[in-house]
């Protein structure tokens, strides 16, 4: 069905759908043509960090793998000073029915061909598909691909808590010259000439950096105002031409996970990692020249019917449907929808670009002209015009519909941040600040308020244009009518409350004489025959006409990034009352399937398969191609997610029928908009032997995952089913989409590969088995054989379970992916096999609900990379202690044979090690050793060969001759049998997943409790705790033992928060799962009602809540008897009614225990709230975040014993939670890394241009909006700050605070996070009040989100503080300050750095005051905390010293006035005392310094020494890495090893002390 979309049919589409975009200046734009090369072609792969993330002032590499990642920083070079520059080339290509405009785009010095550049098409999406990632999605697929043997490395920020992408998160200038929204046809692209379907739109922006900058934010998709033009930064505008340095990769990858004998390991490398085989490694490394060509724009006037011509700035490349897009979301033309442009009376084409039409020049002028209406048209411009008046109204984002999302932050900047620079004078802002918090945001307070989560913004009190804009009930028009050019009729009522009906016409809109009960289609007398709606409606309503513009003007002045629509939908947790209004778009939506804009398509329904797949079959050679297919590909799969969310809504709310309608209701299945839908419920038992309906629950989430990994390593030829998980009532949904011809036949005739019945019958494919092993090595999966029902040998390449499907398309499909990785052996008991002994002390193996836990991809990753290490230990210290001493040598060897050694080995290696710096060299000689022996070099003499042989068999390799590590995903499988032949193999794979299930509990474990210790990682609210989990591969599962592991931890108060929150997150996750099968027995009708008891019976201190059970009337006697099949859940609708506080506790507390094996010791909300030390409001955010439960917005009062804390009346409304797959965008990834890696080196400018570069790249694939670009942007943000750009620096900050608002949520611990930097730059731009109000907002949803306890509350309290002190407010100031000295010195001990600063800085307030006695008792204690730690002669603690006697002058001559006061009485002689007020300088010194940014001036001498100790910890690390840690005093030191620019100031972050 609908397999081809017909691109003509899509021509004004966009019309209405994509608003504008930017113009840009004349002299930034430059279409860049290419030299050819001159010796192959350089490649921009080659531009990434050797592996994972790079230490960067703001992101702290996790340390996902167990450590040791961080070598070859260096290797990442980029763009070096030199000048020189960067491809674009345009031509018409790729559009589609989502729309595209062609425009001229960036090609990066890439794996060109020889002669010009590939042309390079591109267009911009529909806004309304930009998107969320969801931390949990994050960290599975990086973009640096599952391929890199240590797999993903996740960084975490500096003080954060993002999702592993390239930071956390990222986005883009909006607007760059290029996000372009519009729609061309160019039948011949090669995809649409492919399947006939044009893809939707997929753009590829101009990268700022090539100079055409974001010249107005009136970009993409947003109705916008022309004049808003951004600040070009100044280093972009000075910018023409620079060069890309492609890197080399790093030597030293070789050995990872061993490439085979005959491979070059660096091709295999790059295939993985960037999805297509190079031609020809020697590629790799020759710099590309190219030339910069100037192309300027020109200026047009625009003649507009009713209003003064004006000029638009446009650009060749441009396509009259932009100059469209422009005056459809200008203040005075917005109202126009149905037009043409005509230059010297002829028609300009809408898909021709403006060089190709002839006499169009600079000052040409281009007519407006109205078009005849038809039926789509008419649609199209009522559609505008509701969009129009709707354009203020938040109501979508809280009703969490077509990717809207809240954000507050323009009411506490009071607009925009831009702006408000220049409105406010430095000098007397002093005296006008209140700087008195609200109440509940002081250290100390115990109120919660929760109606502060979501102000009431000014501007949605929304000015009412109309009471009612509806379609008549006299649609379609007659017959005869329709021969008259009636096309459709309205109604409306204005604010007068005159009620008309509107004809639309093919020649506008005007007044009809029908009534509601009366049909008269005849113009009413005086009829105001309108072009445009707007026009008709100003005629007949006064109030209409004002208050129209004035909303207009106030659309205009938002932020794009306040409108701009989300990739994935983000659902709100609370909502104020709001009235629901009449809306006839709405309406009419709710009954069409309505997905995108569906209906104005040709074909109506969208091929989802056929979409999934075919942009995945784009061509990938060179950057502008894989930017136009990783754009494809993210933008289908974000259209599909919104589209299986919709549909797994309608198949529990009973909207959709069953393609086996006569089975009972479990096992029904759907199909609804070419998606099937089915049910995790077990069906035919068919996983009887894992845990039946549990088992069956989870499946579906273990499978996501496989096909996220799949997608993430990209084989050629390999496909998946697109694949979104949605939880919606208490059921689970799998969406997915159809394989070509699978519902004709049955399942058995199809499966060429894989077993159905879990490992009977087995069979296998010669074609499938070479496209599986291509994804053996980065996913570690080993080919192995198993034996059929006739016990033949069958060779497979995954798991049994893993069907291989040729659909009718004769494409290779892959699905039930849920044993992609490794089973868990501490969840799955086997008779008859001993675990480790690290396991047996934690009480495991444990009986799981199901047998299908396996470890995650992460964990299997650190796990290979820890026994890399190991490796090279081994070898390094035989090969020494061959050099040493021959007997000994043969002697060490004995003893490194047998795989159960292993570990002793190791240890004694460790213990040997005293003498690092011969390992080092050691190491060197094992890695050159290696990769001699595996290209199978003849010259390798057979002692080295030994070692390296016995080396492997220590750490469990399958090779002899490289390190190696698979895994076989069929051990421990109930039903699989393994031939005779490989009895020894599957031992050793026994062996290895015992060990990765200890390594989880020795390493990982306590690895994650260490960084929490040392606060690289600060989790704030489950979400970022399980994320933080999952990014070192522990699952959620292990919850109870990590908790339990943190209160053996010597020092365990410093660990409270990890604590609080994890005990929080147990308790909700229990409640959740408990939540679960309660919704499955409840009715739509009784919903509301069973939410509000089941959350009294949560959180609420009432001892006996009671259910309202919907009113008798209502419930018909007849219908159980009849309908109880078509009920999902038992039979007995109102079991649920039943349940009290008590009975739900003790399941809590056996939910914990049995799931999470902890025992909770409370028996009701009150007992655990104070137990635990836990808010019940932040109980409350947790269950309804993880339920999808909306609440209405208001003080609900918990601990009232004599009523109940909610009523059905508070359960506003229950979302789906919907997991999907994220695709990422590679490229933009590694320019990313490279970035960072240079800013790490202190070329901060190089870094910047790297990071600009990456913006744009990503901007280029996920559009504006998504929580990689959100990283990008602080990173630049905090970039400016440092070079002294701070009023660029708050501009992106900005930018990265309403992204991350409207990306992940307006009370997300990231979103905390990017306000408290953003209240540091609004400081540096003398912006204070701003700055306390942000930092207040911050305060406050902390509170909110965690409570007053936690150690990143110092930081915030002591930014408060310092800013308090600066407008001289010192006793507020000291409360925040005292505040923050008491949580540092809990969590950070009495007597670290920190405690020391937050002692001066108490000191420095109290000196203000005059207080020179508290003064001295504070600077007294941070000088022996100096001189302890520091040392007598350290400058720290000099300047401490000086202060010290500063104070006591200043004392003694206070005590002296005083003394003369009493002795002389009034006739003193007085000495004028000298009081400090503080200056801002000194206060935004101390603001930088709390906050991890240091300037420290260096000479070229100490910036080499600098550098040389950089690379020596860093080999330092290799070799110790494996499983201790370095000390922590190396730590500090390290983190304060960052070289910098070789001139100027050196950003460093402090370590947390």
């Amino acid at each position: 069905m609908g397999n081809s979309v017909v691109v003509n049919c899509c021509r004004r589409v966009t019309d209405l759908f994509f608003p504008a975009r930017g113009l840009s200046l004349p002299d930034e734009r430059s279409p860049l043509l290419l030299k050819p090369p001159t010796s192959g072609a350089g490649s921009v792969d080659a531009l990434r960090t050797s592996w994972g993330s790079v230490p960067f002032p703001d992101v702290i590499p996790s340390a996902a793998a167990g450590g040791g990642l961080q070598e070859h920083i260096e290797s990442a070079q980029a763009l070096p000073e030199g000048e020189a520059a960067v491809a674009t080339a345009c031509s018409n290509s790729c559009s589609g029915a989502g729309g595209a405009a062609l425009l001229p785009a960036a090609v990066l010095p890439t794996d060109l061909e020889e002669g010009p550049a590939e042309p390079l098409g591109c267009a911009v999406l529909p806004a309304a598909c930009q998107g969320h990632v969801k931390p949990e999605d994050s960290g599975a697929a990086c973009g640096a691909g599952p391929g890199a043997a240590c797999g993903v490395l996740s960084c975490s920020l500096h003080r954060s808590t993002q999702p592993a992408g390239p930071g956390p998160s990222a986005t883009c200038l909006l607007g760059n010259g290029s996000q372009r929204a519009a729609s061309s046809e160019c039948p011949g692209t090669p995809q649409s000439a492919r399947t006939g379907r044009a893809l939707h739109s997929h753009s590829v922006a101009a990268p700022s950096a090539l100079g055409w900058e974001n010249a107005s934010e009136r970009g993409a998709v947003c109705p916008g105002d022309p004049g808003r033009a951004v600040q070009l930064s100044k280093q972009q505008k000075r910018r023409k031409k620079r060069k890309l340095l492609l890197l080399e990769h790093p030597a030293g990858v070789a050995l990872v996970n061993g490439s085979g004998p005959h491979e070059s390991l660096k091709g295999e490398k790059d295939a993985r990692q960037n999805g297509h085989e190079e031609a020809d490694a020697g590629e790799d490394g020759n710099d590309q020249e190219v030339i910069v060509i100037q192309d300027t724009g020109f200026t047009v006037k625009i003649c507009a019917p009713g209003i003064e011509p004006f000029s638009l700035q446009v650009s060749p490349q441009e396509m009259v449907q932009e100059i469209h897009q422009v005056l459809m979301d200008r203040e005075d033309t917005c109202h126009r929808t149905c037009f043409s442009l005509q230059l010297d009376g002829n028609v300009l084409d809408n898909f021709a670009e403006l060089k190709t039409i002839e006499g169009l020049q600079e000052g040409s002028l281009l007519k407006v002209v109205e078009e005849p209406y038809t039926v789509r048209e008419a649609r199209i411009h009522v559609r505008h015009i509701r969009d129009l008046l709707k354009s203020l109204d938040p109501s979508d984002a809280f009703n969490g519909v077509d990717c809207n999302s809240l954000s507050f932050l323009s009411v506490f900047t009071e607009g925009d941040l831009g702006d408000s620079g220049k409105r406010k004078k430095k000098g007397t802002e002093m005296e006008q600040i209140d700087c008195t918090p609200p109440e509940h945001i002081l250290p100390g307070s115990k109120e919660r308020p929760l109606c502060a989560l979501q102000p009431q913004n000014r501007d949605w009190k929304p000015l009412q244009c109309l009471k009612v804009l509806t379609m008549s009930g006299w649609n379609p028009p007659p017959g005869n009518r329709k021969m008259h050019g009636d096309l459709m009729y309205l109604y409306v009522i204005t604010v007068e409350d005159r009620h008309v009906s509107i004809t639309a016409s093919t020649r506008g809109f005007y007044l009809n004489q029908s009534t509601a009960y009366n049909f008269n289609p005849k113009p009413a007398n005086p009829s105001f025959l309108s072009h445009s709606l707007v026009e008709l409606l100003n005629q007949i309503s006064p109030t209409f006409k004002k208050n129209f513009s004035a909303l207009q003007k106030k659309r205009v002045q938002r932020h794009p990034f306040e409108r701009i629509a989300t990739p994935f939908q983000v659902y709100s947790w609370t909502a104020p009352q709001a009235e629901h209004a009449m809306d006839c778009v709405r309406a009419e939506d709710a009954y069409t399937s309505r997905l995108g804009y569906e209906e104005h398509i040709p074909g109506q329904t969208r091929d989802w398969n056929e979409e999934l797949q075919t942009t995945r079959e784009l061509p990938r050679k060179n950057l502008p191609e894989r930017l136009l297919r990783e754009r494809a590909i993210f933008k289908v799969h974000s259209d599909f997610t919104a589209a299986a969310t919709r549909g797994a809504m309608a198949v529990i709310d009973g909207n959709v029928m069953a393609i086996n309608p006569s089975e009972e209701t479990k096992m029904q299945m759907f199909i609804w908009n070419n998606i099937f839908f089915s049910l995790g419920f077990d069906v035919r038992d068919h996983y009887k032997d894992f845990g039946g309906d549990v088992a069956a629950y989870v499946a579906p989430t273990n499978d996501l995952n496989g096909v996220r990994t799949y997608n993430a390593v990209d084989v050629e030829g390999l496909y998946t089913l697109g694949t979104v998980v949605v939880d919606y009532r208490g059921y689970r949904v799998t969406a997915q989409s159809i394989i070509p011809g699978i519902l004709e036949r049955e399942q058995e005739q199809s499966v060429i590969y894989g077993s159905i019945d879990f490992g009977k019958t087995v069979v296998s494919h010669p074609k499938y088995l070479e496209l599986l092993e291509k994804t053996s090595r980065p996913l570690k999966i080993q080919k192995h054989k198993v034996l059929n029902d006739k016990n033949e040998e069958v060779e497979l390449c995954s798991s049994v379970e893993c069907k291989g499907i040729i659909g009718n398309d004769g494409r290779h499909y892959i699905l039930d992916l849920l044993r992609t990785f490794p089973p868990d052996l501490n969840f799955l008991p086997v008779e008859g096999e001993e675990m480790p002994e690290e396991c047996k002390k934690m009480g495991f193996p444990k009986q799981h609900r199901h047998k299908l836990c396996c470890l995650r991809q992460e964990l299997v990753d650190a796990f290979v990379e820890h026994r890399y290490l190991l490796f090279m230990k081994l070898a390094a210290l035989q090969l020494m202690q061959q050099k040493a001493n021959k007997q000994e040598s043969s002697a060490a060897l004995e003893n490194g044979t047998s795989p159960e050694n292993g570990t002793a080995e190791s240890e004694k290696s460790e213990s040997d090690d005293g003498k690092t710096d011969d390992n080092v060299t050691g190491l060197d000689q094992v890695k050159e050793l290696a990769e001699t022996i595996a290209s199978d070099d003849g010259t390798v003499d057979p002692k080295s060969r030994e070692v390296i042989r016995n080396a492997c068999k220590a750490v469990g390799s399958i090779s002899d001759t490289s390190f190696d590590i698979r895994f076989n995903p069929d051990i421990f499988s109930p039903g699989v049998r393994f031939p005779e032949s490989s009895k020894e193999e599957v031992q050793d794979q026994k062996q290895l997943l015992k060990d990765a299930a200890a390594f989880l509990l020795s390493c990982q474990i306590p690895g994650l409790v260490k960084d929490c210790l040392d606060h690289t990682v600060l989790p704030m609210d489950g979400a970022t705790l399980a994320e933080a989990m999952h990014q070192r591969g522990i699952n959620m599962r292990y919850l109870g033992k990590v908790i339990h592991f943190i209160t053996k931890t010597p020092g365990h108060t410093q660990l409270d928060h990890i604590f609080k929150i994890g005990i929080s997150e147990l308790i909700t996750r229990s409640a959740k799962h408990i939540f679960k099968t309660y919704l499955q027995g409840v009715e739509l009708s009784g919903l509301s009602a069973a939410i509000s008891h089941f959350l009294n019976c949560f959180l609420s201190s009432f001892p006996n809540p009671i259910a309202h059970l919907p009113a008798d009337e209502l419930v018909s006697k007849k219908k159980n008897k009849k309908r109880k099949n078509r009920n999902l859940g038992n039979a007995d609708n109102t079991a649920w009614a039943s349940m009290t506080p008590q009975e739900l506790w003790k399941n809590i507390c056996s939910e914990a225990k049995s799931y999470f094996d902890f025992s909770l010791e409370c028996e009701n909300a009150d007992q655990a709230a104070e137990m635990y030390n836990l808010q019940k409001i932040t109980l409350l955010r947790e269950i309804s975040l993880k339920t999808g439960v909306q609440i209405l917005l208001k003080e609900y009062n918990f601990d009232n014993r004599h009523k109940p804390t909610f009523t059905e009346e508070d359960i506003l409304n229950i979302f789906p939670v919907v997991k999907h797959v994220n695709p990422k965008a590679s490229d933009a990834f590694h320019f990313f890394q490279s970035g960072q890696a240079k800013v790490q080196q202190g070329f901060l400018k190089e870094g910047c241009e790297l990071i600009n570069e990456a913006l744009n790249l990503f901007n280029n694939v996920y559009g504006a909006m998504h929580v990689e670009i959100c990283a990008c942007l602080r990173l630049l943000a905090r970039l400016n700050y440092i070079m002294g750009d701070y009023s660029e620096a708050l501009s992106n900050q900005q930018k990265a605070v309403l992204m991350s608002e409207r990306v992940l949520g307006i009370e997300h611990p990231n979103t905390i996070q990017e306000y408290m930097h953003l209240a540091l730059y609004c400081f540096a731009n003398s912006q204070l009040s701003t700055a306390l109000n942000l930092l207040y907002r911050a305060r406050y949803l902390m509170l909110l989100v965690f409570g007053e306890d936690h150690p990143e509350m110092a930081l915030l309290d002591n930014n408060i503080g310092l800013v308090l002190h600066g407008v001289m407010e010192y006793d507020l100031s000291l409360r925040f300050l005292e505040n923050a000295l008491a949580i540092s010195s809990k969590y950070h001990g009495s007597k670290s750095l920190k405690v020391a600063l937050s002692h001066h800085l108490v000191a420095r307030v109290y000196e203000s005051k005059a207080e020179f006695r508290s003064a001295l008792q504070h600077e007294k204690e941070g000088y022996t905390i100096y001189k302890n730690q520091l040392g007598e002669h350290h400058e720290k603690t000099k300047e401490s010293s000086e202060y010290l006697k500063y104070l006591t002058q200043q004392a003694v001559a206070l005590q002296r006035t005083m003394n003369e006061i009493y002795k002389n009485g009034s006739n003193a002689n007085i000495m004028p005392l000298k009081f400090t007020a503080p200056n801002m300088t000194s206060v935004l010194e101390q603001l930088n310094i709390i906050n991890g940014i240091l300037f420290i001036p260096l000479s070229q001498k100490d910036l080499e020494n600098l550098k040389a100790e950089v690379q020596r910890r860093q080999q330092l690390q290799e070799s110790i890495k494996s499983g201790e840690q370095l000390e922590p005093e190396d730590r500090a030191g390290e983190e304060k090893a960052e070289p910098s620019m070789p001139s100027a100031a050196i950003p460093l972050t402090q370590s947390p002390a």
